[in-house]
């Protein structure tokens, strides 16, 4: 795992974290630019996850592989997932769905770098 990009998409996760639960304390809907903003989040989960998948061909496999290939695709899929969500809650709690999602994100990614330093042999 990629220690820069992986802490970058932490403190991306987190900010935008802070960001949404404010809005959803201010009773504010999710915007398209919220939306967005998660997008752009699951882009940069994206090339972490692409970063992880050519780690696996470098000869330092995980010990646990199915673990890792399993918070990999976690990881990938939860910020679409928060998106729809998020998109079929138009109130407060839309952004209260992106804020927990971009809270859970950093566990994820932590995780699989605990998993990764982990080799087999």
């Amino acid at each position: 795992m990629n220690g820069p990009l992986s802490v970058a998409t932490i403190v991306v996760s987190l900010v935008l974290a802070v960001w949404y639960l404010v809005r959803c304390a201010l009773d504010r809907a999710p915007i398209r630019a919220d939306l967005l903003a998660t997008a752009v989040l699951g882009g940069l989960v994206a090339v972490l996850a692409v970063v992880a998948v050519i780690g696996l061909f470098d000869g330092s496999r995980p010990a646990e592989t199915a673990t890792f290939a399993g918070y990999l695709i976690t990881t990938v899929g939860f910020p679409p997932t928060a998106i729809v969500l998020a998109r079929m809650e138009p109130t407060r709690w839309g952004n209260l769905i992106l804020g927990i999602a971009c809270l859970v994100l950093p566990v994820l990614v932590l995780r699989l770098q605990q998993i990764a330093s982990v080799t087999g042999g």
